[in-house]
């Protein structure tokens, strides 16, 4: 199926692991030129170049923190000065946390705020009127499953990709009038190279093994019975991205094999 996307220009966000290089990658097969962003400069340099190598298209690395305004800053001014602009946004970048609300600090509160919430805000403020520009646009959020059914462990996590749904709504609702599509994403157990750390480091030294310890939690919590892979996300994300998904709009959808005990 042709996605229509050949040439246009995509920022991705935590673009050179997990779900970020899968939807990159995903991407760039449709013939997408890319700007990607991450904190590990040298890793990224690697990803934007076997990308460019692989697929022929133009690939534009920029070392940032999102959580930064100032890179953020820098990083819109280099989309600008290389493409002129943006088609598509993908707010990926993003991690898990680990705390009590009794007992977590307003410090930590706020670097998630910045990470999953003020980044989106910032780039789709920055972008969105670039993409008015060339005629309209869209942007992809993603948030977790989270947002809905919390993990009692993180709930600073479960907080903020809860805001980073609604925020996905206000702004579908504000921004459909200039042709800018918005829709967040809300996966479940992704198999990404952070799982795959946790579960080493929780079984070292113990007699399960780390492989084990990721396919309990899919036993316990997947229906499906397993993790999903990146790049199963990945295409969902493209699609969304892509003018097949014309239609959809101010929409949260769940890829989560199963996991999500209620209706939405």
């Amino acid at each position: 199926m042709d996605l229509g996307l050949t040439g246009k220009v995509a920022v991705v966000t935590g673009g050179s692991v997990g779900i970020g290089l899968a939807v990159a990658r995903g991407l760039a097969a449709e013939g997408v030129h890319l700007a990607l962003c991450a904190r590990d400069a040298a890793r990224l340099e690697g990803v934007a170049e076997a990308i460019r190598a692989e697929f022929g298209v133009r690939v534009l690395p920029v070392p940032a923190d999102v959580g930064v305004a100032a890179d953020i800053d820098r990083m819109v001014a280099a989309v600008q000065a290389e493409f002129g602009g943006a088609d598509i946004l993908f707010n990926n970048a993003g991690t898990g946390s680990e705390e009590t609300v009794l007992d977590a600090p307003d410090e930590k509160w706020q670097q998630y705020w910045d990470l999953h919430v003020m980044a989106a805000v910032r780039l789709s403020r920055a972008l969105a009127p670039l993409m008015m520009e060339r005629g309209g646009g869209v942007i992809l959020n993603n948030a977790s499953i989270c947002a809905s059914q919390p993990l009692g462990y993180e709930p600073i996590y479960n907080v903020t990709k809860a805001a980073l749904v609604m925020f996905s709504k206000c702004l579908a609702n504000e921004l459909i009038p200039h042709g800018i599509r918005v829709n967040a994403l809300n996966p479940g157990l992704v198999r990404t190279p952070d799982w795959e750390k946790t579960a080493r480091i929780l079984t070292e030294g113990k007699a399960q093994t780390w492989e084990a310890y990721l396919q309990n939690i899919a036993d316990e919590n997947a229906p499906i019975g397993r993790f999903a892979r990146p790049e199963e996300i990945a295409d969902f994300a493209v699609f969304l991205c892509s003018p097949r998904a014309s239609y959809s709009v101010g929409s949260t959808y769940y890829v989560d094999g199963g996991w999500l005990r209620v209706t939405t």
